[in-house]
């Protein structure tokens, strides 16, 4: 493979984004691109697409690729002149790349785009390039379409919801019960930081790894066997098992990807009795229940939710050919969301093993 060595500012031109005040703001079609994604939307854009960004202040490095025009905020640095590399490429090299060690800000973590002038980075030719990009670029379309794809069943789920429990005449004359007579909440165990070990198999999910609907696989701390004594089976996780955040942003409900996690405090874990589960997340996922445990949240700095008054909640009681019914359609749905996120995890595995090999030229493309 055909391979040169050559500062950064060689093979590309970095700029700083644009302020863009949130009053400044306008909805419209272009994206609004900041160091950790897209937060919003403007209806002027400041670069053409594609383009590719990287993290400047707060989040930094990492990659994002933007097909359309959009608005890299001053908190990005942004390819300003791709000096005619792939751009696609571009954007999986800056990925590879580990900007720690440029990292100028101490409270905040920042970069200084003139410091990383001189980082020596390989460039293979451009045919290299476009397979590479090729190769990677099918990866990240299937990930795509299966983020997609579960979009699309997430609300399906929700719509049938809706009109089994919600929107449901009959649900008027149900009897009212509480959240315990149909689920069981679980909180998570006090693991202690002195059982902490790096090396060790088990991740251990806290409130970080919970986002609205989506499970974050990576985890800051690991424990490994022999476990705490005291450990409840209930604290094993593995795929598909669904979660729910006590602390900060309550109430966020994802399903687990993957095995080999364990449950700590301040997440609690859900399993709908009689196996109905998708009862239990569609439930908890819905407007409705969102609002309920927001209503019981408490604090100043940061709100807590309790696992104990979420069990209380009052709810509507179906009966149990409808939860029955409502579970054979809908527990299909979620199987599928399972099915597609655990194929994310693998793909995502395999492209971030190859891309390091990719760019490197220890693998060719």
């Amino acid at each position: 493979m055909m391979m040169k060595t050559l500062p950064l500012s060689e093979a590309i031109v970095l700029q700083r984004g644009f302020d863009l005040p949130t009053p400044e703001r306008r909805s419209g079609r272009y994206p609004v691109v900041t160091s950790t994604g897209m937060a919003t939307t403007h209806n002027e854009f400041k670069v053409k697409g594609p383009g590719v960004v990287i993290g400047r202040s707060g989040s930094i490095g990492g990659g994002q690729y933007i097909t359309d025009d959009f608005w890299p905020l001053n908190t990005t640095l942004w390819v300003k002149d791709f000096k005619g590399n792939n751009e696609k490429f571009i954007y999986y090299l800056l990925k590879s790349l580990d900007f720690s060690s440029f990292n100028a800000g101490a409270a905040v973590p920042t970069l200084n785009r003139n410091h990383l002038s001189a980082l020596k980075v390989a460039i293979p030719v451009r045919a290299t390039q476009d397979k590479i990009a090729d190769v990677l670029g099918t990866i990240d379309e299937k990930i795509e379409l299966n983020r997609k794809m579960n979009e699309t069943l997430e609300q399906m789920g929700q719509a049938l919801f809706r009109h089994y429990f919600i929107d449901n005449p009959q649900a008027r004359g149900w009897e009212e019960g509480a959240v315990s007579d149909l689920i069981n909440i679980y909180s998570g165990f006090a693991f202690k930081s002195a059982d902490f070990n790096q090396d060790g198999e088990y991740g251990l999910v806290t409130i970080k790894n919970v986002q609205d609907g989506t499970f974050i696989s990576a985890c800051t701390d690991h424990l490994g066997d022999p476990l705490p004594a005291k450990t409840p089976d209930y604290a094993h996780l593995s795929s598909g098992d669904i979660i729910l955040s006590l602390t900060g942003n309550v109430g966020r409900v994802c399903l687990v990807v993957g095995d080999k996690y364990l449950l700590n405090q301040r997440v609690a874990k859900l399993a709908g009795k009689n196996g109905h589960q998708a009862y239990a997340y569609f439930l908890f996922r819905s407007t409705e229940m969102k609002e309920k445990m927001s209503g019981i949240s408490r604090g100043t700095a940061q709100m807590n939710l309790s696992p104990i008054e979420t069990k209380k909640l009052k709810i509507k009681t179906p009966p149990s050919h409808i939860l029955v019914e409502f579970n054979q359609v809908a527990g299909k749905l979620v199987e599928k969301m399972v099915a597609n996120n655990e194929e994310v995890l693998r793909l995502t595995e395999l492209r971030d093993t190859m891309l390091p090999q990719l760019i490197s030229g220890k693998v060719k493309a």
